[in-house]
């Protein structure tokens, strides 16, 4: 997507110089635009846990990228790309990847992708390396573009029975481009219905405590030019009450096969107020997002905690430039829970890559058969 007019993607390779891959660093969004470097595996982990970069599509890009920027200092240094030695270097970069952020599955999968295609490639994993975090990146842009596809024949639809008048969106946090390499999910099918000339206004919740949707998904809407609207995170229950959203579209960082869907904490509360208002709510994910392990997300997805001072302090634009102030009292304790999980009942469709489907274990088995599990012989 462009800003001021320029194309970016989330991350890439500096043209010209292999050693080192660049990020938009999102803490400085929306008030300055700021490229990073990243040079080593270390800098890439920081990015991710500091939440320079973040996003459940970008940090499996930071995956492949960071797990190239381990192979290419340590065969910089004193491994040899056939050394026993450079696997183990390989592993261990990958489990302190993995570490920075534990309820986004995709950090795991493109760790995971990235050690499979090194191994598979003894002779030069360094090649094979970057053209896994390429690969990453390209795929994770197309299957936005084709979530975007899938869903805004949703949005056609509803502006249809509503005579052409503008369709309400409400979203939480920022599965926009800026949560992924392109395109974004939950805003995919909110670009493809603009570019379409739907007329659809969308409803950002400020999401607090790091004001993801008001600081970036504003933004990035902004420069796409999409009509939007911040709201402070309890006013969506009202809005939804009187008949001020016809939709809702989150994305996800952990889908269990079964529906139950990880996202940024405040995303339950959505859900149940658009069952008891009967909007319908969907969750745009890709395919890297699900995990076909866990079948009960509320017990078994683990939710990070982040640091209380997200909680008690808050950044934001003065003359003097971004500062931060505190917001509660200094000897109040503060509890920051970084995710919720929406139970599969309270989601009226996933839309993926492939298609929408119903949030549950036939439902997402039907776009993704190879996943099913083989049926167990009879002792």
């Amino acid at each position: 997507m462009k800003i001021h007019g320029t194309h970016y993607r989330t991350v890439w390779l500096k043209p010209g110089d292999p050693s080192v891959v660049q990020i938009i660093d999102q803490r400085h969004l929306p008030f300055e635009l700021v490229i990073e470097d990243l040079r080593t595996l270390e800098d890439a982990a920081v990015a991710v846990k500091d939440m320079h970069a973040r996003g459940a599509g970008l940090i499996g890009a930071m995956a492949g990228y960071g797990m190239y920027l381990a192979a290419f200092n340590a065969l910089r240094g004193k491994f040899g790309p056939a050394a026993p030695a450079f696997q183990d270097e390989m592993e261990k970069a990958g489990a302190y990847l993995k570490a920075t952020r534990p309820t986004a599955v995709n950090l795991e999968w493109g760790v995971n992708r990235s050690l499979a295609a090194m191994r598979a490639n003894p002779a030069d994993p360094l090649h094979a390396a970057l053209h896994m975090a390429l690969e990453i990146a390209d795929e994770d842009a197309e299957y936005c573009r084709r979530i975007g596809e899938h869903g805004v024949e949703i949005i056609a639809e509803i502006s249809k029975r509503k005579g052409g008048a503008p369709v309400n969106i409400l979203t939480h946090c920022n599965a926009g481009w800026l949560a992924f390499v392109d395109y974004g999910t939950a805003t995919a099918p909110m670009y493809a219905a603009f570019e379409r000339g739907i007329p659809i206004h969308v409803w950002v919740d400020e999401t607090r405590p790091r004001n993801q949707g008001a600081r970036l998904t504003a933004y990035e809407l902004g420069q796409h030019g999409v009509p939007h609207t911040v709201i402070a995170d309890n006013v969506g229950g009202h809005l939804m009450q009187h008949g001020m959203v016809d939709m809702v579209i989150t994305g996800a960082d952990r889908v269990t096969h079964t529906g139950d869907a990880a996202n940024k904490i405040g995303t339950y509360l959505k859900a149940l107020a658009a069952k008891d208002n009967g909007v319908p709510f969907y969750v745009a994910l890709p395919s890297s997002t699900f995990d076909w392990v866990m079948t009960d997300g509320v017990a078994q997805i683990p939710v990070e905690q982040r640091g209380g001072e997200e909680v008690t302090w808050i950044d934001g634009w003065t003359p003097e430039g971004v500062r931060s102030v505190r917001l509660t009292p200094a000897e109040s304790p503060a509890a920051n829970f970084g995710f919720d999980v929406t139970p599969a009942r309270l989601i009226s469709g996933l839309i993926t890559e492939r298609g929408i489907c119903p949030a549950s274990a036939p439902g997402v088995y039907s776009l993704y058969p190879e996943k099913r599990p083989e049926p167990q012989a009879a002792d």
